[in-house]
C-alpha cells in the first residue's frame, strides 16, 4: 500500500511523527496525512495525499513544519516506489474550531 510507503518514509525523515487519523493525546507538532483520491492508467497507480502539519504553538512553527514536510515529500522520488511526487498545492489551513494552527500541503504521486 502506497499509505505505509508513504508514513514509513515520512516517519524515518521528519523531526515530528507522522499519523494517518489524529491521536486523542496528540503531541503540539505532528503531521496527519490522508489519500484524497487514486486511480490507475496504463497499469501506472496514482494517488492524492492531503498532509496537514499542525502546531499548537504558533502559526509560524506550523508554517516551518509544512516547508520541511514538503523537503521531505520531495525527496521521496528517491525511492523505487515512487514514480514521481507534484506538489499540488499547500496553503494556511488553520481550524478556526479547535483553535489549532495548521498548513496543508497537497501532492500528487504516480507510483
Amino acid at each position: 500500500m502506497i499509505e505505509i510507503v508513504i508514513l514509513d518514509y515520512l516517519n524515518a525523515n521528519l523531526s515530528v511523527s507522522a499519523v494517518m487519523e489524529r491521536e486523542k493525546n496528540a503531541p503540539d507538532r505532528f503531521v496527519v496525512l490522508e489519500k484524497t483520491s487514486g486511480g490507475e492508467r496504463n497499469h501506472v497507480s496514482s494517488a492524492t495525499f492531503a498532509f496537514q502539519s499542525y502546531s499548537k504553538k504558533s502559526m509560524h512553527e506550523a508554517a516551518v513544519l509544512n516547508e520541511e514536510l514538503k523537503r521531505v515529500i520531495k525527496n521521496m522520488i528517491e525511492l523505487d516506489a515512487i514514480a514521481s511526487v507534484k506538489l499540488n498545492s499547500d496553503y494556511n489551513f488553520t481550524d478556526t474550531s479547535t483553535k489549532e494552527y495548521r498548513y496543508q500541503a497537497v501532492f500528487d504521486f504516480k507510483y
